[in-house]
């Protein structure tokens, strides 16, 4: 089960995040990663994309970038599609090339890295482990009705 920030601060964080830049993202339209990253920039979120595979080319509408160093504009969180091992150079870069706008450190699903998430807290980001930015935007602002479901927000909790 994810633990870390509530629902309440995961609210603040999307409805404040202006500019993703997400690591791994793939071209693939099959791929997490790909869906994840144009479900957030359909929801009028800037998305850099960030895999050195596909540097130069251009996805949701933004050159693909090799390195978070490439990028050169304004950060406000940075959404890691890696394995966990990979996870503390990614938090070291992205501290290092966003140190005044950069706010979160968000790692996908079965990515989790307590070394790199205490790099960042220490640094004052937030961080979240372990959960999909596209999963709680549906939840928590009620999209999930569009899937057939009747509610707003679900919770595990009676």
């Amino acid at each position: 089960m994810p633990t870390g920030p509530s629902d309440a601060d995961l609210r603040r964080i999307l409805t404040a995040t202006r500019v993703i830049a997400v690591v791994g993202v793939s071209p693939n339209p099959v791929r997490p990663s790909y869906y994840v990253a144009r479900y957030l920039s359909l929801r009028g979120i800037r998305v850099i994309p960030v895999n050195p595979g596909h540097d130069g080319e251009t996805l949701f509408g933004e050159r693909v970038v090799a390195r978070l160093s490439d990028i050169d504009a304004p950060v406000d969180m940075v959404d890691i599609f890696r394995r966990s091992d990979a996870v503390p150079p990614i938090v070291d870069e992205a501290l290092g090339a966003f140190p005044d706008t950069l706010r979160t450190i968000w790692m996908q699903i079965g990515v989790i890295n307590e070394e790199a998430a205490a790099t960042a807290r220490a640094a004052g980001v937030e961080v979240v482990q372990d959960r999909c930015p596209k999963i709680e935007y549906q939840r928590l602002f009620g999209e999930l009705r569009k899937g057939g479901f009747a509610t707003g927000v679900i919770s595990s909790k009676l």
